[in-house]
């Protein structure tokens, strides 16, 4: 399976933000948990309905979101 299959969009749900195969996990719920220093194991133990692949798709998503943000440089 793609891990980003694992990442889908409802507008319905979690008012369209990304979250973690139609459930109410979003994206940046994951990335902010390990932001802050809570493990991929700790994570999967407090949702237990979470993958391990569910904690890659999060990250993999993130770096395409960012791999793809242009950045300006804004000269005075």
């Amino acid at each position: 399976m793609d891990l980003l299959s694992r990442i889908t969009v409802n507008r319905d749900v979690m008012v369209g933000k990304p979250i973690i195969r139609g459930m109410r996990i979003s994206v940046d719920q994951i990335l902010k948990a390990l932001a802050s220093g809570i493990t991929s194991e700790e994570l999967l133990a407090d949702y237990p309905e979470l993958e391990p692949d569910d904690i890659k798709a999060a990250l993999l998503y993130a770096s395409k979101i960012i791999e793809s943000e242009k950045v300006y440089r804004i000269t005075a």
